[in-house]
């Protein structure tokens, strides 16, 4: 008889792995030292309140994400949020405001959540919500940026709560990056990095990796100049292909084992930094992730999301509580009906099956 997979184990454990891992890549930096103490002891509290929960037939994720804009200043080639229209040039009036945010925080911090990644769009155009973030020191907070915003009132933000962690959007090297993001990009975002690592403030750097660029990113030419510039996690997202034209670039089996070796020998190489690969061995972890098993997205104006990739909706937190959309009929029929279990292209597997997610929404979760 197969071994019954432990999600809830999972996903504490991977928490605290990645607690540990970051306290010892700041050991040099006392002040960011304390912090990360201070929240690997709110981190176990977090797990304590999960696991009460779990007992009492709850499922609460460890991680949210949160999707705080729909607006970005920068078109990047295949961007999979301007092609779903979730990203736009201007910001729609129905976004959520900064206290409507900060509620969804408070709740989150309740169950037991310790990591809410803020995304967009482009986070940094809401000022007014990360600050809200940096009054949760009990969570931490990653905000991945394309990090052309980033200027003087973020810099004294960050250095104030150092539970905001910038995870700056980079493609490889300068011709990789500007090709994909815009001339100008890859000389901007490093100046940023080495202003981050002079004022001792640590960041991260975010790939998105397809059949192209692997290669590069995971190079340890490519890291070791991550390194040198200050960077202290790395983040490997896999492409989603959100046109036919774009499936090709997608990793398939074959790349993501090249992933997944890669980044162990980096882990190897590269003690001082945190490496995290999305959505990594699927199979080792049960299957997808998405839809509460081990986070849910949350759109710009509180639509309650399986992914970023799976732009679909049946609840939304400004009309319900946080603990509820996790346990909407679309979440529940995700997770009960194995449709998270399955084999993919790209980095995720609901994307592939949107008929199907599309059928549930129409049948109120049954289909």
């Amino acid at each position: 008889m197969a071994e019954i997979f432990d999600i809830q184990q999972y996903l504490t454990e991977g928490v605290e792995a990645i607690v540990k891992d970051a306290l010892r890549a700041t050991l040099r930096d006392p002040k960011e030292s304390l912090f990360m103490a201070r929240f690997a002891a709110a981190a176990r509290k977090a797990s304590e309140r999960r696991a009460k929960n779990e007992a009492a037939g709850v499922h609460v994720p460890s991680y949210l994400i949160a999707s705080i804009t729909s607006s970005c200043n920068l078109h990047c080639a295949g961007c999979y949020s301007r092609a779903n229209h979730a990203t736009e040039d201007c910001a729609p009036s129905r976004q959520l405001t900064a206290d409507q945010w900060e509620d969804i925080f408070r709740q989150a911090e309740e169950l037991g959540v310790s990591f809410i990644l803020l995304a967009g769009g482009e986070p940094l155009l809401r000022y007014d919500v990360v600050r809200a973030a940096g009054d949760h020191p009990n969570l931490l907070f990653p905000l991945f940026t394309n990090g052309t915003f980033l200027g003087d009132k973020y810099f004294q933000l960050l250095d104030k709560c150092r539970n905001l962690i910038p995870v700056i959007s980079i493609e490889g090297d300068r011709d990789m990056t500007d090709q994909r993001r815009g001339a100008g990009v890859f000389q901007t975002v490093t100046d940023n990095m080495e202003r981050l690592q002079r004022q001792g403030l640590i960041f991260g750097c975010s790939m998105t990796v397809t059949r192209e660029n692997l290669d590069e990113v995971l190079s340890d030419g490519f890291v070791s100049d991550l390194a040198r510039r200050g960077c202290k996690a790395a983040f490997y997202i896999e492409f989603v292909p959100v046109t036919d034209e774009a499936r090709d670039l997608a990793p398939g089996d074959a790349e993501r084992e090249r992933i997944r070796a890669g980044i162990d020998r980096l882990r190897a190489e590269h003690p001082e930094m945190v490496f995290v690969s999305f959505p990594g061995d699927e199979k080792s972890s049960g299957g997808c992730l998405a839809a509460g098993r081990g986070f849910f997205h949350i759109n710009s104006h509180g639509g309650a999301e399986p992914c970023p990739f799976s732009p679909y909706s049946d609840v939304n937190v400004t009309k319900t509580s946080l603990k509820e959309a996790m346990n909407s009929p679309l979440f529940r029929a995700l997770r009960d009906n194995g449709h998270l279990l399955e084999d993919h292209v790209g980095g995720c597997v609901l994307y592939e099956k949107r008929d199907l997610v599309e059928a549930l929404l129409q049948g109120g979760g049954r289909a």
